[in-house]
């Protein structure tokens, strides 16, 4: 059994207005895909969502395609969000070329506030290679792992490419290096933004990895 880490990159006009809503609220930072129902006419779906519940609530209510919903108080700085609703076209179009009786999604599937949905596909060898072939081209679509399938690897964990930019940069310069050999301000010469653009990429970094080692929680 082989699998492939895909990270697909969707244009504004492509995404659902939720997913748009992410990429767009800077109180909320991901979207976790956790289960999903496609069956009958408003499939159903299950999501972890990292960030303020209220402005998520008054948004998803004012989505037309969105025929249910339901949040829970979730824990500190997260929730659950069941959906009802019916996807886009251009959803339907990429979800379609995951119809090989082969593959299987592995949970989560990580929607990002960069516009990005991060996951991981198991099946045979030939169905992978057609799964590729098949995703729209207007959908930009990087291969960032590939091999035989095997969780305790460890966490595969969804950074945007700015955010693994300015983690690297802070590793190299010592920032986590215990005592501390490098500021925030040290990060921000180095890869050229303010302090308060790296501490707010380090901050969702750091929240990214430890949800991830922790896992899934009730």
């Amino acid at each position: 059994m082989r699998h492939l880490r895909v990270r697909l990159a969707f244009p504004p006009r492509t995404r659902h207005p939720m997913h748009q809503f992410l990429v767009d609220h800077p109180a909320l930072h991901r979207e976790e895909l956790w289960s999903w129902n496609f069956e009958g006419a408003a499939p159903a779906v299950l999501f972890r969502v990292e960030g303020a519940r209220e402005p998520y609530r008054k948004r998803i209510a004012d989505v037309d395609s969105i025929a249910g919903f339901d949040l829970t108080t979730g824990g500190d700085g997260w929730f659950y969000a069941f959906v009802r609703g019916t996807p886009t076209a251009e959803e339907w179009e990429w979800l379609l070329a995951f119809a090989y009786a082969s593959l299987l999604v592995v949970p989560p599937v990580v929607y990002t506030d960069e516009g990005d949905a991060v996951f991981e596909v198991v099946g045979e060898p030939d169905h992978l290679r057609g799964l590729l072939s098949e995703l729209p081209a207007r959908v930009d679509t990087t291969v960032e792992r590939v091999g035989e399938y095997d969780r305790r690897r460890g966490p595969a964990v969804p950074l945007t490419d700015r955010q693994r930019e300015v983690v690297a940069a802070a590793v190299d310069l010592g920032y986590y290096d215990v005592p501390r050999a490098a500021t925030l301000a040290d990060v921000a010469a180095e890869v050229g933004v303010a302090s308060s653009t790296v501490s707010d990429h380090l901050r969702k970094a750091e929240s990214v990895v430890m949800s991830e080692l922790r896992g899934p929680t009730g």
